[in-house]
């Protein structure tokens, strides 16, 4: 290699290495292991294949086998699963609590595991307003396989219940993921009823203090978020509630953008591309104002 070309790659490796940069004092050295965005990438396909078998994973041939089938799929869960957890747990830690972290990771896990028929029984109620709610599906079958919507609430309902576990990262990672994939955002903080459904859902964004009720229905577009944070005496967002609050029985329509800490009422229908920011009472219909059609003649109005 010619002396310039060394002379130029030595430069800038003590440069990176020094990192005394003022710009740089916002991004920690980490030396500890991380979560493999790959390996949860697994857990999450994992858990598809333990909570829809046949739908995904290995084809199933035979019911008889399905207990066995998911016996194998839980316990590599359970596997990958704690070694996840003892990463995220680290991820901001202290030696001390590096040292007790262990036997957290593993409690963690199982206390998940635990929590996973409740999952699909929620996920089962996600399907079935999704189906009803959408002529086009043929069947509760091609809902499970095919929709993005069902993929992201799939995905939060996991990173919600990690996060109320205690796990640090890795619910923001599994809610990341989906979003990656179907351009549907929800914070794995957000509170989501029962019998949840997005419609077509690209654009979809829900905040982390959201509240959703029971038979909640959003279309694409649709931004449930935040006005404006508050900041503390150093500078940074103070973590309040400052999303919506949905009850149950709500529509809203595509690319409404509801905003603030703000409840709309039971029995609601939210028309697209309404912008709101206060509270709306039980059984309220918002529109947006109708068009003015007019015409301009030689150029008036340009």
């Amino acid at each position: 290699m010619k002396p310039d070309i060394i002379k130029t790659l030595q430069k800038n490796i003590s440069l990176l290495t020094q990192n005394n940069a003022v710009e740089y004092e916002y991004i920690p050295q980490h030396y500890k292991p991380l979560p493999s965005l790959l390996t949860l990438h697994e857990i999450v396909e994992l858990l598809r294949a333990i909570i829809f078998p046949g739908y995904f994973g290995e084809v199933i041939v035979d019911s008889n086998t399905l207990e066995f089938y998911l016996g194998v799929k839980i316990e590599r869960l359970f596997s990958l699963l704690k070694e996840q957890i003892l990463n995220g747990l680290r991820f901001n830690s202290s030696e001390t609590e590096i040292d007790q972290s262990d036997g957290l990771a593993s409690d963690i896990a199982l206390a998940f595991i635990n929590k996973i028929p409740e999952l699909k029984r929620l996920l089962s109620t996600d399907i079935k307003a999704t189906f009803d709610g959408d002529l086009a599906a043929h069947s509760y079958g091609e809902v499970i396989f095919c929709y993005p919507s069902i993929r992201a609430v799939f995905n939060h309902r996991i990173a919600h219940e990690l996060l109320n576990l205690g796990v640090p990262v890795i619910p923001r990672v599994i809610s990341e993921l989906a979003h990656s994939e179907t351009g549907i955002d929800i914070h794995p903080g957000a509170q989501i009823g029962e019998y949840f459904s997005i419609n077509h859902g690209t654009g979809v964004v829900i905040g982390e203090t959201c509240i959703i009720g029971n038979h909640v229905r959003l279309y694409q577009g649709v931004t449930l978020g935040a006005v404006r944070f508050r900041i503390n005496e150093k500078g940074l967002p103070i973590s309040i509630p400052r999303h919506p609050i949905l009850e149950d029985n709500v529509v809203v329509y595509a690319n409404a953008n509801i905003l603030g800490r703000i409840t709309i009422g039971k029995d609601s229908t939210i028309g697209g591309n309404v912008w709101l920011t206060n509270s709306v009472p039980p059984g309220s219909s918002i529109l947006q104002q109708k068009a003015v059609a007019g015409s301009f003649y030689d150029g008036l109005g340009i």
